[in-house]
């Protein structure tokens, strides 16, 4: 596979819209530098504000399992069991209420009631259980003959039913969605559920809530939340997990590092990807340099009015060597042994501990001794070679081995690819200020018009991050899109154009699919001639595996240029690169300010401009100690403050608002007119 670093023309990405000359600035150089706070579904800005756990209810108030056991003898119940089920299921039932009232919850094994062919009677049974043993649960095992049916009774730990019944993993799993332990003490009046804001530093949001489940003995699936954020940044966003207390979740804030949780309330539902309305963006350009500070205040005024072109950012196409949609397309044609080397082979550039995995299975072919060496974090390497080791050579299992939302973003970055390139044909063939005949728009007069106008649903959410590649999760879940999608569309005619009904901003183009309809212009071709060149039709498949088949995805449409919502922008100096320039959720709960840059006037010399570094440490105020000390830095941070002879930089910072298909980088190159590139902005460090 080609070792390049991937360049934004390798997928689609050349054009610009506003002509103004970019500039030099230094996106991330510090992870602080890019701040994200998620948008919730009712537009609230999501931040971290608190890290104490609200009142609970004590413990020797909630109703436990085995308290309500206890507290009953639960002898008139049993008797009307008898009745409906005979004598001999009413003693087993005995047995299973006093083995719970002994309190050792583990121990308690679940019982098999007598053979019944008779649904009917066994519907009722499982009534009587849901109305008179709340803390039992029934199910139904295969009895002793085909014809026959034996309802099971087990303790109720929590959690619903899933109905995996070829899964005997499931089955011992107790058919639990989330993971239960430690939730048996719960009241009935709480949600099921406890939100909190997670508020992380420089890590995935996976990894952050891994480090939690650890923390807490619990599994990953019993998290859930609406989209994951950038990496390298600092970012908060709403996570919800199944029935654990706020109490003990907030006493982990003393052994989290990098990590805070907080802001606690209990709901009854978990949070879905895509719950979200879009990202509020905090970005500090550092090292800004133009030829004057008039270039810089233009083209910050041009995003602002203009916007920028909706690509999907190269974060999305994974950061390996190996591009995550040349692996989609190697689905697409049905190519499954291919599509496996590609995602297990050796790449360019990874850290050696991965490297060295990867060389050593491709020498060896041990998959037992690769998965010794190989990170927990490749999710799709290990659940490949798991597959392998079960069913070598069955290469499409091994595929689907990779968990859903993992294995579709493969697909769906090809989409992207196509998408990508329909864009820039679109603005190089036609402008980007009015609509031409054959554009597709969305129809006026349409609720989710207006909805759209703010931040638009019919994207997929790029901040999901669903890993786009296996160790760097990039975010987008699904592209799919409801049937009725489409009755928002059409072609724009003479009579629009006339009229004047639209405007550029209602431009969209299709993201590849079989419910999808293509621009009524040139800009279609764009699609088919890409996708016959990496011998793929987009309106059959090759293959019967519907999931890697694009003819099989409904698709979506998206909007081809975005204007950033509430934009701010400020231009900043500074003369140390290595302290933070904006205030984030943490330091206002800490009391704790970033540096603050201020033009003084120095009275010994009357020379205006000198640049003095004030930074406020965590509690303290401008009070008279501070003063007395006669320091410009404050004593704790006097080793990182530079003298006022350094040469003063300048630094750009950025507010706005994106719907959460969209990729703050992409208007960050719009200002700079120059690459995204985590490479390209390592050579200006």
């Amino acid at each position: 596979m080609a070792a390049k670093t991937l360049e934004e023309s390798d997928v689609g990405i050349f054009c610009y819209i506003s002509k103004l000359p970019g500039f030099r600035g230094i996106l991330k150089q510090r992870y602080s530098d890019f701040i994200v706070n998620e948008v919730d579904k009712e537009g609230n800005v999501v931040h971290l504000t608190s890290l104490d756990a609200p009142p609970e209810i004590s413990e020797e108030t909630v109703t436990k399992i085995d308290d309500t056991a206890n507290s009953k003898s639960y002898a008139s119940e049993v008797d009307t069991f008898r009745s409906l089920a005979g004598d001999s299921d009413a003693k087993r039932l005995e047995a299973l209420i006093s083995q719970i009232n002994t309190g050792v919850e583990e121990s308690v094994s679940p019982i098999i009631l007598s053979p019944d062919s008779d649904k009917s009677h066994r519907t009722a049974m499982h009534n009587f259980f849901k109305q008179n043993f709340k803390f039992l649960v029934t199910d139904v095992v295969d009895g002793p003959d085909a014809s026959s049916k034996c309802i099971r009774v087990r303790l109720n730990t929590g959690g619903h039913k899933n109905k995996g019944r070829n899964s005997k993993k499931r089955k011992e799993r107790v058919d639990m969605p989330f993971d239960s332990r430690g939730s048996e003490n719960w009241s009935e009046t709480d949600g099921k559920f406890l939100r909190f804001h997670l508020y992380k530093e420089n890590k995935e949001t996976q990894e952050a809530l891994g480090v939690i489940g650890k923390m807490l003995g619990i599994q990953p699936r019993s998290f859930g939340f609406a989209g994951t954020k950038d990496k390298r940044a600092i970012s908060t966003q709403m996570v919800t997990v199944f029935k654990q207390h706020a109490t003990k979740v907030a006493a982990l804030n003393a052994r989290l590092i990098g990590i805070k949780v907080g802001d606690f309330c209990y709901v009854r539902e978990g949070l879905l990807l895509g719950q979200l309305l879009g990202n509020r963006f905090t970005v500090t350009l550092r090292g800004v340099v133009a030829d004057s500070e008039d270039t810089i205040k233009l083209s910050a005024d041009a995003l602002g009015k203009l916007g920028f072109i909706n690509y999907f950012g190269l974060q999305r196409f994974g950061s390996g060597s190996v591009p995550t949609h040349l692996i989609g397309a190697t689905l697409l044609r049905g190519e499954w042994k291919t599509a496996v080397s590609m995602i297990l082979d050796p790449r360019e550039g990874e850290r050696n501990p991965i490297a060295k995995a990867r060389e050593y299975y491709k020498e060896s072919n041990d998959i037992e001794g690769t998965l010794r060496q190989l990170p927990r974090h490749l999710v799709a390497e290990r659940a490949i070679l798991q597959c392998l080791k079960k069913c070598p050579g069955n290469y499409l299992q091994a595929l689907k081995a990779i968990p859903r939302t993992l294995r579709m973003m493969y697909v769906h970055s090809y989409q992207s690819y196509l998408w990508n390139h329909a864009a820039s044909i679109r603005v190089q063939k036609y402008g980007n200020n009015q609509v031409v005949l054959g554009d597709l728009v969305y129809r006026k007069g349409d609720d989710t018009e207006k909805v759209t106008r703010h931040v638009n649903p019919e994207c997929e959410d790029d901040n999901h991050n669903d890993v786009y590649d296996s160790n760097n999760p990039d975010e987008i879940s699904e592209t799919d899109v409801p049937e009725e999608r489409n009755n928002l569309i059409k072609v724009v005619t003479t009579e629009d154009i006339v009229t004047g009904n639209y405007t550029i901003e209602d431009v969209v183009l299709p993201m590849p699919g079989s419910r999808v309809v293509y621009p009524n212009n040139s800009t279609a071709n764009v699609y088919h001639d890409l996708a016959k060149k990496d011998a793929i039709s987009l309106t059959e498949s090759v293959h019967s595996v519907k999931e890697f088949s694009i003819t099989n995805m409904t698709g979506s449409y998206r909007r081809v240029f975005q204007k950033p919502v509430d934009f701010e922008w400020e231009l900043l100096e500074y003369t140390d690169g290595d302290i933070p320039l904006v205030e984030t959720d943490l330091d206002k709960i800490s009391d704790y300010k970033p540096v603050k840059m201020v033009r003084v006037e120095d009275p010994a010399d009357g020379n205006e401009g000198k640049i003095d570094c004030v930074k406020q440490a965590e509690g303290v105020e401008d009070d008279d100690e501070a003063e007395d000390a006669g320091e410009e830095c404050l004593p704790n941070i006097e080793s990182r403050c530079r003298s006022n002879s350094q040469k003063a930089q300048m630094a750009l910072k950025l507010s706005f608002t994106l719907p959460s298909s969209c990729y703050a980088t992409m208007a960050i190159r719009e200002l700079l007119k120059t690459s995204t590139s985590v490479a390209f902005h390592k050579t200006l460090n």
